[in-house]
């Protein structure tokens, strides 16, 4: 089994796709839903799941130390 990535440039490829799903040829699995099923996850394996926020602030303190390390070259 070999597995591709592929992205869709024409409508009608995405049409020819789906036949060959229904015909029993090809899989299509959705990445976004794998990487949401991967997240919770993770987040049921923690006793302390961060919230948005606490990610959000978490990222700014270390973009704001980057900030001034490039700046202080």
């Amino acid at each position: 089994m070999e597995i591709l990535s592929v992205k869709i440039l024409n409508p009608k490829a995405k049409r020819l796709l789906k036949e060959m799903v229904d015909n029993d040829l090809i899989e299509i699995d959705d990445s976004k839903k794998e990487f949401l099923e991967l997240l919770k996850r993770l987040q049921s394996n923690s006793e302390n799941v961060p919230t948005l926020e606490e990610i959000t602030e978490e990222v700014e303190i270390v973009r704001k130390a980057r900030y001034e390390q490039e700046n202080n070259r």
